[in-house]
């Protein structure tokens, strides 16, 4: 073996210097540098090609190292070393002499360490299928070997190692090479098997596997454990399995078995955010160890979290004291997201819209675009403060500051489509109709007719005007560019423009057909999913 401190080889009790190989190998002698080291080593052809294989590689010589590795016949090496490979090694004496069957791992250690250098030299040149079979050759190997894991040895553990990076190795291997199915069998292979990997190791296969499974697009069938204990959860899709990897790794790092690593709770916020699982993410922060996030962030985090989960009174106690004045009053993402939470309240509209100016004093002339979306928060703020206003000319003063807020908003951000239809909805709240009209008009242009807020509002907008029949054919437009599941809120403004239109006969008949559907539908989903898609609540 190669000590990289003094620059030798080392084997069989024997070292010799490597300058003497690596001149032979300059000059292009690869046999006289095989004869040198089997001479020097009383080492076989094979393992003395493994060696210089390994040096080259070293050196950067990628093709020479191939070079070197295509002499030796490393699948006659390995079963010529199976039969001694499956014996125990005997414990040493206190001579400390190695058994046989002690330096027939350490030769093991040699070839297998070769096959795995190859597989990386063709990774290198980008033979990705031709690495995969070199790489498969050690997992296939020592599987069929050490069915039982790999005994552990007194003062050696490089096979160990060895074997690790080739099983770590080989699903890369076969995502380069473009099989998707067979990395994944190789990744769940990685992590089901008698391998013996360390902690470390594990957990980097196991974030490798989540990320695939979150981000490469490729529908993994779910795990079969034949051997199932009945009981033991089994997910059902990407997502579930990668949460579970990614929960795994978590409780490592709690239990102080690996380093901690943030990318990992990167990976699981993507996750349980994509499936509205925000609650659990909360609690997954909450569960962290002290010292692992600072406070302040661990609040924002929290907070964005629980505000997901609907849970803004909790977000904005917390959100309070990240923003305190000893805390970090000017965190701009934070005062945007207390800001946020507050709009939806009337009653916290003053204080949003406290948040709300402080984020576009703060974002002035530093980020054009958190500046549109602070200008959007206060409108916001303010239009939901004007909602509880104690006076008429308070009201219509809060009225008029939100809808100016707005307007300077959507000069910024020309083509964020929710703030022009929260523009239109302003307008309409303010009876400015005409100009409410305008904004539900060019909402709808822009999303191109895509969103059924946009038909509804477009169609109520109409109504006000008193527009009735022209609503109508909006409505009825919206009914056949949407789906039979979400025309529930339709069907309720047609039935109610029927009403205005003094047609009371033709109301009834829409509600008929609108309660057979509100049926069909509880047959079909369950009664939980009535109020969204029919609008009842």
């Amino acid at each position: 073996m190669e000590s990289n401190g003094d620059r030798e080889f080392c084997a069989n009790g024997t070292c010799m210097k490597t300058a003497e190989v690596e001149a032979k190998l300059d000059q292009g002698n690869i046999q006289d540098a095989e004869t040198a080291l089997r001479d020097g080593l009383s080492l076989t052809s094979e393992e003395a090609r493994a060696l210089l294989g390994k040096l080259e590689y070293q050196r950067g010589n990628v093709e020479g190292a191939l070079r070197v590795f295509d002499g030796i016949d490393l699948k006659a090496a390995i079963q010529r070393l199976q039969p001694s490979l499956s014996e125990k090694p005997a414990k040493k004496g206190p001579s400390h002499a190695e058994s046989p069957s002690s330096v027939t791992q350490h030769a093991a250690s040699m070839v297998l360490e070769a096959i795995y250098l190859k597989a990386k030299t063709l990774q290198k040149l980008g033979k990705f299928n031709e690495a995969v079979n070199e790489c498969k050759q050690v997992v296939d190997a020592v599987e069929k070997v050490f069915s039982q894991g790999i005994p552990e040895t007194q003062g050696d553990n490089r096979l160990q190692e060895i074997v690790s990076c080739a099983v770590e190795l080989l699903p890369e291997l076969w995502k380069q090479a473009g099989c998707y199915p067979e990395a994944i069998k190789a990744y769940r292979h990685a992590l089901l098997s008698q391998w013996n990997l360390d902690n470390n190791c594990c957990a980097r296969i196991q974030k490798a596997f989540a990320a695939f499974l979150l981000y490469s697009g490729v529908e993994a069938s779910p795990p079969s454990f034949s051997g199932q204990v009945e009981g033991t959860y089994v997910p059902k899709n990407n997502i579930e399995e990668a949460i579970l990897l990614l929960m795994i790794i978590l409780s490592k790092c709690s239990l102080g078995k690996v380093k901690w690593d943030p990318s990992v709770m990167e990976h699981l916020t993507f996750a349980l955010s994509i499936c509205g699982e925000t609650s659990i993410l909360a609690k997954q922060f909450q569960e962290l160890m002290p010292g692992v996030y600072h406070r302040i962030d661990r609040w924002n985090s929290l907070a964005l979290c629980l505000s997901g989960a609907g849970q803004n009174k909790n977000a904005l106690s917390l959100l309070r004291k990240s923003l305190h004045k000893h805390e970090r009053p000017d965190d701009l993402v934070a005062l945007l997201l207390a800001a946020k939470v507050c709009s939806e309240d009337p009653h916290l509209g003053a204080e949003g819209a406290g948040y709300a100016q402080r984020a576009v004093d703060k974002a002035q002339g530093v980020n054009e675009h958190l500046k549109g979306v602070a200008l959007r928060m206060l409108g916001l703020c303010l239009g939901k403060q004007a909602k509880v206003a104690s006076s008429d000319f308070e009201r219509s003063m809060l009225q008029s500051k939100a809808l100016q807020s707005l307007e300077e908003a959507v000069r910024l951000e020309q083509n964020n489509f929710d703030l022009i239809f929260e523009l239109a909805i302003q307008y309409a709240e303010h009876r400015n109709l005409a100009v409410a009209l305008r904004y539900a008009k060019q909402f709808f242009d822009k999303t191109g007719g895509s969103k059924l807020k946009g038909w509804r509002l477009l169609s109520l907008v109409l109504s006000a005007l008193k527009r009735f029949s022209e609503a109508e054919v909006v409505t009825d437009a919206a009914l056949d560019e949407t789906s039979k599941w979400e025309q529930g809120p339709l069907f309720r403004l047609k039935a109610k423009l029927k009403i205005a239109e003094l047609r009371p006969m033709d109301a009834i008949e829409i509600y008929r057909y609108l309660l057979a559907l509100v049926q069909a539908q509880k047959k079909s989903s369950g009664p939980q999913s009535l109020s969204s898609q029919f609008g009842m609540v």
